[in-house]
């Protein structure tokens, strides 16, 4: 059993920047690929991104055209969602996740959701 925590969220102003956080409890976190997705008022949960367990081939959702990153330091049970020049369209709520099978693009194969953290951008 895994249990994550989201944080980092907020409100930020077109263009801004934010990095949200993902702490993970249980000895399988290392062993785990990390996911984050985002869901906007009203629409569907989308795809952010996904990181292998060691740290290594990330890879993201069209929408992110090179201004996200991810990272995670298995020392400290974290992984981490960089996020720049923020359009008011990145507005949603977003969520950590991760499993045995996690690291594709559907939810399904995502077991384990933190309770996400809110990102407002502003115009």
């Amino acid at each position: 059993q895994v249990q994550l925590v989201e944080s980092g969220g907020g409100l930020v102003r077109t263009g801004g920047s934010l990095r949200l956080s993902c702490v993970a409890s249980g000895r399988a976190f290392s062993s785990y690929a990390m996911g984050w997705f985002r869901q906007a008022a009203g629409k569907e949960r989308e795809f952010v991104g996904a990181i292998n367990w060691g740290g290594g081939s990330p890879h993201y959702g069209d929408f992110v055209k090179g201004r996200f990153l991810l990272s995670r330091d298995n020392t400290k049970n974290t992984a981490y969602l960089q996020m720049n020049n923020l359009q008011p369209e990145d507005t949603a709520v977003y969520f950590c996740a991760t499993g045995p099978f996690a690291y594709g693009r559907r939810s399904e194969g995502y077991d384990f959701w933190g309770q996400g953290t809110q990102v407002t951008v502003s115009s």
